[in-house]
């Protein structure tokens, strides 16, 4: 049998938006309903291994998180001024028709309202995956490659302007919608991305975040059909999904793209990624990035890539916006199609980025290059940088591994 504490991390989890949404729904202020579900997880820490987990965990939760949340508008003395309000969460009366949100995930749903265009973009998402992504202030500021201090603030001042605008939480609809996509685009976005390769922990994935952030990006074309950047989204994650079979041997570890066994790729969600970048006409940054991973996904074998392509597209989108993580993945198909003595230079470059001093991958990769060049000293130096930095478990092996095999070291 499950600890209660186990069970109640997984439920907290999963449950947290719709939580946090009803808490919202009666106290009309985001930090206040995020204290409140956050009581209620200290109280069901307290009670349930004593008590035993309810045969309901959800539920329970749900009722506490209301109870809570009434009994704090009680006692701030404003039960009178909300009675109209809150008839209908009462009981008191019941409404003449049925509440029928616009939006009908609960998850996609609290995304569009914290996505609030009283924010900056960054501000918008760095909440939002905060709030409903389920990810912690760790894994975002990693997303942006800032501090964790730097993240918590702009979480913070996310909150407090919310509050000083008096934002009410309400649904958006219509052409609203439309205005605060961008914004949820980039919380899905970001969410799969921790999903298909995590930062930290001894997973290579986290199978959960993926799959919620794929079953988002879906809700998404559903909501709004005429959104080509919707559509965009869909097809690079199905794209990327499709390789999941094929990423992990049968040891757990790593399989680079060069070496998986395309056999095991997921034709299905290929063909899903196809249709959907169909519908995603135009040069937008997701396009461009749902065609680059259709070129992985359609070539026949590695050496069948069309690199050419590829760094069109990676040419597109720096025209764009100039990005160092996207010169280091232009870097990396250069390399490809040129050889790395073409590529090397454009890493030398990349080095000394702020936006990637942080991470292992400028060096993981420059060293790959170094290796295949024959340069086994540089290259071992560079593996020592890139180990130094690794979080992830899995990534870590795969460097070791490729630094064991270098000959002179």
């Amino acid at each position: 049998m499950a600890e209660p504490a186990d069970v109640l991390a997984e439920t907290f989890r999963t449950e947290w938006p719709r939580l946090v949404s009803a808490a919202m729904r009666l106290l009309g202020d985001l930090q206040a309903a995020e204290d409140v579900v956050q009581d209620v997880l200290v109280s069901a820490l307290d009670r349930w291994p004593l008590s035993g987990v309810p045969a309901n965990p959800a539920a329970w939760l749900m009722t506490a998180c209301r109870n809570r949340a009434l009994n704090r508008i009680r006692d701030e003395g404003r039960a009178r001024d909300r009675t109209a309000g809150l008839a209908a969460l009462l009981d008191v009366a019941a409404p003449e028709e049925p509440y029928a949100p616009a939006i009908p995930d609960d998850r996609l749903r609290l995304m569009f309202i914290c996505c609030h265009p009283v924010l900056p973009l960054d501000a918008q998402a760095a909440l939002t995956l905060r709030m409903v992504g389920g990810l912690s202030t760790v894994d975002i500021a990693r997303a942006w490659h800032v501090p964790e201090s730097t993240m918590a603030q702009r979480i913070v001042r996310a909150k407090r302007a919310l509050a000083q605008a008096k934002v009410p939480f309400e649904e958006p609809s219509g052409e609203e919608l439309s205005g605060r996509l961008p914004g949820v685009l980039d919380v899905i976005y970001l969410i799969f991305n921790e999903g298909y390769l995590a930062a930290r922990g001894d997973q290579l994935t986290r199978p959960p975040l993926a799959a919620e952030a794929h079953r988002l990006a879906r809700l998404l074309t559903d909501l709004l059909p005429a959104q080509p950047q919707a559509w965009a989204l869909r097809a690079l994650i199905a794209f990327h999904r499709s390789r999941d079979g094929a990423r992990l041997d049968g040891a757990g570890d790593l399989v680079t793209l060069e070496h998986q066994d395309r056999g095991r790729w997921d034709r299905v969600l290929i063909g899903e990624g196809q249709h959907a970048l169909a519908r995603a006409h135009g040069d937008a940054p997701l396009v461009l990035q749902a065609r680059l991973a259709e070129y992985h996904a359609s070539a026949p074998s590695f050496a069948d890539t069309d690199w050419a392509g590829i760094i069109a597209c990676y040419d597109a989108l720096l025209a764009g916006e100039p990005s160092a993580v996207l010169e280091l993945n232009r870097a990396v198909a250069v390399a490809m199609a040129d050889g790395p003595d073409r590529a090397l230079p454009l890493l030398d470059a990349l080095v000394a980025e702020p936006a990637l001093a942080r991470t292992h991958r400028v060096w993981s990769v420059r060293a790959d290059l170094l290796r295949r060049l024959g340069e086994d000293r540089r290259a071992a130096a560079d593996y020592d940088r890139a180990l130094a930095l690794v979080d992830n478990d899995v990534e870590r092996r795969y460097l070791t591994d490729a630094r064991s095999t270098l000959r002179s070291t």
